[in-house]
């Protein structure tokens, strides 16, 4: 580990019970504060998780502003149980229609922007099993207390559950095959960040909204690369939130997610100027299956999109004017 990630690591990494609620209010001031949750399908677990933001952070503290999830083409209930739990929802076409439509979560965190107005912004998963506000509160914590601070990861114990079966540690398996071999590689500084692709994380708007957004998986990645390329380490903090249990994938769904990863890092590479391509990476992924003549093949795109700056969006300014909680 080089020296300087070590003196990063004790220097910006603290526990979600460094932060108590009633400290971070009287550090607030004036600061407004969204939470976001980008959903689609998660009606089993956004409802509880939405309440527990709502009594500890509303109604018993009053920390946070709004709590807004953005309904990203939801076939189930996701939408009416987050509303009925307290949540602002809006869908994601219907923001900024005039710049398209594009698919994934980045897609919904990067229109998140535009119906917020909080100066911190908190985004969490909304498929969360056994959600604590500690998770808000920790994120915050750094963000409120240190203005250095501008961007706040957090990072967990993930275990693989499968039924009744859990795996301490098991989780997390593109990080750590995929993620971390490639950030200690080419961003060496980067290191200490202990769970670059967790979907839990905060940052100040005034950074965020001059950052591209990759639409797919790629975009945990992409803003931690990119805000150590804007902001420099000393910029970022992580917050342990203890054990994050969630929802997992199949093999094949995440090989599609690790190559939107790799693809997202050689965009970086090549932009932050980290190197000089020969060619373009082919986007095209072949998988195999068996099935009982042989093999089936099946090849999917993994190519990335990606959503400029919000701050140079014409709307932006307009849209943000009417978002929820705006008062």
């Amino acid at each position: 580990m080089l020296p300087e990630v070590a003196t990063w690591l004790r220097r910006r990494t603290s526990a979600a019970d460094d932060w108590p609620p009633h400290v971070l209010l009287a550090a607030k001031g004036a600061a407004r504060i969204s939470v976001v949750l980008p959903a689609r399908d998660e009606e089993a677990t956004v409802g509880a998780i939405v309440a527990a933001i709502r009594t500890d952070l509303v109604e018993r503290v009053p920390l946070v502003d709004e709590i807004v999830v953005v309904d990203s083409r939801s076939t189930d209930r996701t939408a009416a149980v987050a509303a009925a739990a307290g949540a602002e929802v809006v869908a994601q076409d219907d923001v900024l229609p005039g710049h398209g439509r594009m698919s994934g979560k980045g897609e919904a965190l990067w229109k998140s922007l535009a119906v917020t107005s909080g100066d911190l912004v908190v985004f969490i998963d909304a498929d969360l099993r056994g959600f604590t506000s500690s998770y808000v509160t920790g994120l915050l914590g750094p963000l409120l207390t240190d203005p250095s601070v501008a961007y706040v990861k957090g990072c967990y114990d993930r275990p693989l559950v499968e039924g009744d079966r859990s795996v301490e540690g098991g989780g997390g398996r593109v990080t750590e095959l995929v993620a971390r071999p490639l950030i200690n590689l080419h961003w060496p500084q980067l290191a200490g960040v202990m769970q670059p692709l967790g979907g839990e994380y905060a940052g100040r708007r005034a950074l965020l909204e001059r950052l591209p957004f990759v639409t797919g998986y790629g975009v945990e990645l992409g803003l931690l690369l990119d805000v150590f390329q804007d902001a420099g380490l000393d910029a970022i903090a992580q917050v342990d939130l203890g054990r994050r249990v969630h929802s997992h994938q199949s093999t094949e769904a995440l090989g599609e997610m690790s190559g939107q990863i790799m693809l997202t890092a050689w965009s970086r590479l090549e932009r932050h100027g980290r190197m000089v391509p020969l060619e373009a990476p082919a986007t095209a992924l072949t998988q195999f299956r068996r099935v009982p003549d042989g093999h089936d093949a099946r090849t999917s795109d993994v190519a990335v999109g990606e959503r400029p700056p919000m701050a140079g969006i014409p709307g932006y300014a307009a849209a943000r004017s009417f978002s929820p909680g705006r008062g």
